[in-house]
């Protein structure tokens, strides 16, 4: 419930707003460029194929490149939108208002972060406290977890990724961002979601974190207890949206102001009930119906 008022008090602001900021002009068309966060980026490509068939007067660039790219492309006024897992940060802010930008945030739907692992492994179940010390490497072998004896392979994305940084303090620092929890130096560092997605599903021992967008045949996603007490729970729509499953997060859209033109008409459709379905269709989990 507290996306969706974020959500709404973000399009009252549209609502309200006399001074629109648009997309730039290029030979009499408006080009939009749309950077950042590689869970989304699939999504949002999606949305700007089926947007053109609507608007082909508008020429929209869709790159990834994690949320920090995004943010940095935002703040140095080189793109239009930023796609982000992961809210802005109040470092980016300071130099937001130092760059003269001024960031709106827009929640276009929610996701479970889901701990994948290849098909062969024989592991199931997790609490939050054995991821942990899987990513720390406290504990450094499947058996200890029922599993085969094996050396456990830690697979992550880059800092500057909003999706490293999530898992990062919901997982091992537990919301406190001052904490000293780093994950172990032994992680192997995979330059995006899809490259820890491929190697999970070619390598038994590995273990990674993707978007439930990256799930398929060839990955098994882990159920996760928040505790010991607690059930174990699988990264699905519904339990996300019931908050059930311990890793789930919001995500985002970012704007210099409140956008109108062509950078508003292409989030209203994203907002719209076709934009919606897209975000169903591709596994993330809507959140206007």
């Amino acid at each position: 419930m507290k996306y969706i008022c974020v959500l709404f008090v973000s399009l009252l602001m549209i609502a309200g707003c006399s001074k629109p900021h648009h997309g730039r002009d290029l030979s009499g068309e408006q080009s939009l460029q749309i950077k950042g966060s590689d869970t989304i980026v699939n999504l949002v490509q999606k949305w700007a194929e089926e947007y053109a068939k609507e608007y082909p007067g508008v020429v929209i660039g869709v790159t990834g490149g994690g949320s920090g790219t995004g943010f940095a492309a935002l703040l140095n006024k080189t793109c239009d939108i930023a796609m982000s897992s992961r809210a802005i940060e109040d470092k980016e802010k300071i130099q937001a208002a130092q760059n003269g930008v001024s960031p709106q945030q827009f929640i276009i739907g929610l996701d479970g972060l889901a701990v994948v692992v290849n098909p062969e492994n024989v592991v199931k179940n997790l609490t939050m406290d054995d991821l942990r010390d899987i990513f720390m490497a406290a504990k450094t072998n499947w058996k200890d977890f029922g599993g085969a004896d094996s050396k456990i392979v830690i697979l992550s994305r880059e800092s500057n990724s909003g999706t490293h940084m999530f898992f990062k303090e919901h997982v091992l620092k537990r919301g406190n961002k001052k904490g000293p929890e780093e994950f172990s130096p032994s992680s192997l560092l995979m330059p995006s979601s899809q490259a820890i997605a491929d190697e999970t599903s070619q390598n038994p021992h590995a273990i990674g974190y993707v978007g439930m967008g990256y799930l398929g045949a060839t990955l098994k996603s882990i159920a996760v207890a928040r505790n010991g007490t607690a059930a174990f729970v699988e990264p699905t729509v519904d339990t996300v949206l019931s908050n059930t499953y311990p890793i789930s997060r919001p995500l985002y859209l970012y704007t210099n102001g409140t956008p109108g033109g062509a950078i508003k008409d292409f989030i209203d459709y994203g907002l719209s009930a076709k934009g919606q379905k897209i975000v169903r269709d591709t596994d993330f989990v809507p959140i206007v119906h």
